[in-house]
This record gives C-alpha cells, structure tokens and sequence, in this order.
C-alpha cells in the first residue's frame, strides 16, 4: 500500500450504514485516509434519520449523495468493507474485504439507528488502529 490507504464502503442504497461509516471514518482519520462510499442500488438521498444521529455525534453527512458502486471504485480501493450488498460487490485479488453484518436503518426511528451507529462507530475505532498504527503512520509504505 502507497501513501494513505483507501477504504470503500459498500451497502445497498449507500443511504446510512455506508454514509454513517464514511462520516465516521472521514471524522476520526482526518486526512489519513481516502474514504469513499457507493451503493449497489443507490437511493436518491441519504436517510435523514441516519444525518439525525450523525449530528447528535458532531458530525454532519447531510451534503453527502449516494452514489453508484462502480468498478473503478473498489480498484483504487485498498479495503473493501460491504454491508449486506451480497454479490453485488466486484471481487478483486489483493483486496482486503469485510463484511459487516448491521442492521438497516432504512425505515427506523432514532431510537432504532442509535445502536447501529455506536457499533458503526466501535468497528471504525477498531479499523483506524489496524489501517493507522499509533507512531507508525509515517512509516507505512
């Protein structure tokens, strides 16, 4: 891997797991990482409950759009995390890939997201330290 690694995550509508974990990642690594997000059948906006519980965390993913997975994008990606998009997903050598099983926020209150965006948050703190070794971010090649 060159420079910083690029992470790509993947669910269908690319309206709230996906959009919640850029927003997370984009917030938590800054500019140490390229963060990207697409879908399989992309919605035409993201859902406003899951913007609801981003904000309640400080971080506003109100401006973003759900986008169409393409090729390209898992090509120049060095992770490919999927959230329920299946078989949707291109497979290529020398990616990493996981699969996060989250629930959907589609159609559920705030009450219901909460929970889905702390576990979101958890898996990206967990993430960040495997990409992002603490002292080591310099020394990546």
């Amino acid at each position: 891997m060159t420079g910083k690694p690029t992470v790509l995550f993947v669910c269908v509508h690319n309206a709230g797991r996906s959009q919640m974990a850029a927003g997370y990642l984009q917030h938590l690594a800054g500019d140490r990482v390229e963060v990207l997000s697409a879908g399989s059948a992309p919605k035409d906006q993201i859902n406003p409950v899951a913007v609801e519980a981003m904000a309640e965390e400080g971080i506003d993913i109100a401006g973003g759009t759900p986008k169409l997975l393409t090729v390209d994008a898992v090509k120049e990606s060095d992770v490919v995390i999927t959230m329920g998009c299946g078989d949707a997903c291109p497979i290529f050598p020398g990616k990493r890939y996981e699969d996060w099983q989250l629930d959907d926020p589609a159609g559920q209150g705030i009450d219901a997201v909460r929970p889905i965006r702390d576990e979101i948050r958890s898996r990206i703190e967990g993430l960040i330290a495997e990409l992002l070794p603490a002292g080591d971010a310099a020394h990546r090649s």
